[in-house]
């Protein structure tokens, strides 16, 4: 039995099968597996080390996808935000979009969720073994920048173009350049029923040329982001005004701090 019992622990290594070989020994001492017969014993054994490797996994492609911090839908205050309607979120909880290479496009002014929704379906992505990407556009589109100068644009093409769902956050905050924004239609266009985006972006689509530099290039854009896709509009207050106020409040109602201009030549002699 001595060699029996080490031959197992060093096979279970050797397998790699890290879970059955921690767990099997208390298994088989618990009460749980009396009167078991063999195939429900290793039955047992054998979906934990798969529930293991799958959480695993999941996790792997969380870190793997660089989401800034975790999100869950159910996180998401839907009555704070009434102009989200729940039951489209729950379809794209789904993940239909993605099997169908569609885009989901969330429009707001700052501070409504739309990032949040953004990660929140991302992970929801990742847990269901699928391959993630988040990134702010300007982070993006820099970072092909520094590769074409590196002579590694290809390399940094894929890591955009690859995952089955690829989330660019932030589009409008900040000016594109004409080089960025031919990246950024590049990508765009790589991933044109092939792969799925998620775009957040504080603009509207009649802005776009703007924040583009150039009404052409966000003409075809659009066309190509909004021929299958779903556009959410959030028309609400900002979640860090809120609690800005609900700080304030806690505070007995002192009024926010304003930044007090120094005049030139106050408190001089």
């Amino acid at each position: 039995m001595t060699v029996a019992y080490e031959r197992l622990h060093a096979n279970l290594k050797a397998l790699k099968l890290p879970t059955v070989e921690s767990i099997v020994d208390s298994y088989l001492e618990s009460t749980s597996a009396k009167g078991r017969s063999v195939i429900e014993v290793l039955d047992y054994l054998v979906d934990q080390e798969a529930k293991a490797r799958q959480t695993s996994i999941a996790e792997s492609r969380m870190r793997l996808a660089r989401f800034p911090a975790r999100k869950a839908i159910e996180d998401f205050d839907f009555e704070f935000q009434p102009s989200v309607d729940k039951t489209v979120v729950r379809e794209l909880a789904t993940l239909r979009f993605i099997h169908n290479a569609e885009n989901v496009l969330l429009l707001g002014p700052a501070g409504v969720g739309k990032t949040h929704l953004a990660i929140a379906l991302g992970l929801v992505a990742a847990k269901a073994g699928l391959s993630v990407y988040f990134s702010t556009v300007f982070d993006a589109m820099n970072r092909l920048k520094k590769a074409e100068q590196r002579g590694t644009f290809d390399i940094a093409m894929r890591s955009l173009v690859q995952p089955r769902l690829l989330i660019l956050d932030e589009i409008g905050y900040l000016p594109m350049d004409r080089e960025g924004a031919h990246l950024f239609f590049r990508v765009v266009s790589d991933r044109y029923e092939k792969g799925s985006m998620i775009l957040t972006s504080n603009k509207t689509f009649a802005e776009w040329g703007e924040v583009l530099g150039d009404p052409v290039m966000a003409s075809a854009v659009l066309d190509r982001l909004l021929h299958h896709s779903t556009v959410v509009h959030i028309k609400g207050e900002s979640y860090r005004l809120r609690e800005r106020r609900r700080m304030i409040g806690q505070r007995g109602g002192a009024s926010l701090p304003v930044e007090r201009k120094r005049v030139k030549g106050e408190g001089e002699k």
